[in-house]
């Protein structure tokens, strides 16, 4: 399979499963953050995406995953008693920025998986 092809079904995957997520919150009448796991599926696209492409290293790829991981953490922790303030939205949107920052500059740096070396 092609890298374009890999990057479509990686950015394809991550959208069905952030929209089960989603889905799955919403049937628990947990509070609605739509923004933030929107954006949340965005960036993890855009972290496969890199991971295809050989922009990201593996290391990269997993320090940014981690990260994906942290403000899912923190999404559910502002969601553990049934709101979600202003200050915990405001919260998790810097955590988004920061987080979205990292992604570019790994993307966008001098580290690249040479050729032959992709999966």
């Amino acid at each position: 399979m092609t890298t374009p092809a890999k990057s479509l079904l990686a950015t394809l995957a991550v959208a069905v499963l952030s929209l089960s997520v989603s889905m799955s919150a919403q049937a628990q009448n947990a509070p609605a953050t739509p923004k933030v796991d929107e954006r949340q599926a965005r960036q993890e696209g855009r972290i496969a995406q890199g991971a295809a492409s050989g922009e990201l290293t593996p290391r990269e790829t997993r320090r940014l995953k981690h990260e994906q991981h942290s403000v899912r953490r923190a999404e559910a922790h502002a969601k553990a008693d049934g709101v979600v303030t202003p200050a915990e939205r405001r919260h998790l949107h810097a955590k988004q920025d920061r987080a979205s920052r990292h992604i570019h500059h790994q993307k966008h740096d001098a580290q690249a998986v040479p050729p032959a070396a992709k999966p």
